[in-house]
């Protein structure tokens, strides 16, 4: 397929990719509709060791695959615990400064 963009030509080939049509999944209209379902591979992301000025660095999933579950639980409960009191701080402070007292 040739395409134009700001007067110059090239050619586009689309991707191809692999589906398989589902079941009938119902009629529309009165034409038929199926589901149709990617086959996507499932590709491993490389584990990648960076370092910058003599200091190691992980990926985010690295850091939260080892947590465990439990650990995992505490680090939110105290997360919004953390964030409550924030919000509650700064309404004090909010009132405080309405009525005219410093805190």
């Amino acid at each position: 397929m040739t395409l134009t963009y700001r007067g110059i030509s090239y050619d586009y080939t689309p991707a191809a990719v692999e589906t398989n049509e589902g079941e009938l999944a119902g009629k529309y209209r009165g034409l038929d509709w199926r589901f149709c379902n990617t086959h996507k591979e499932l590709v491993q992301q490389p584990t990648v060791e960076l370092k910058y000025r003599g200091v190691a660095h992980t990926t985010d999933s690295e850091k939260k695959s080892a947590l465990s579950t439990t650990e995992k639980a505490r680090t939110l409960m105290l997360d919004r615990q953390r964030a409550g009191q924030n919000r509650q701080r700064s309404l004090l402070s909010r009132v405080a400064s309405e009525i005219g007292l410093a805190l």
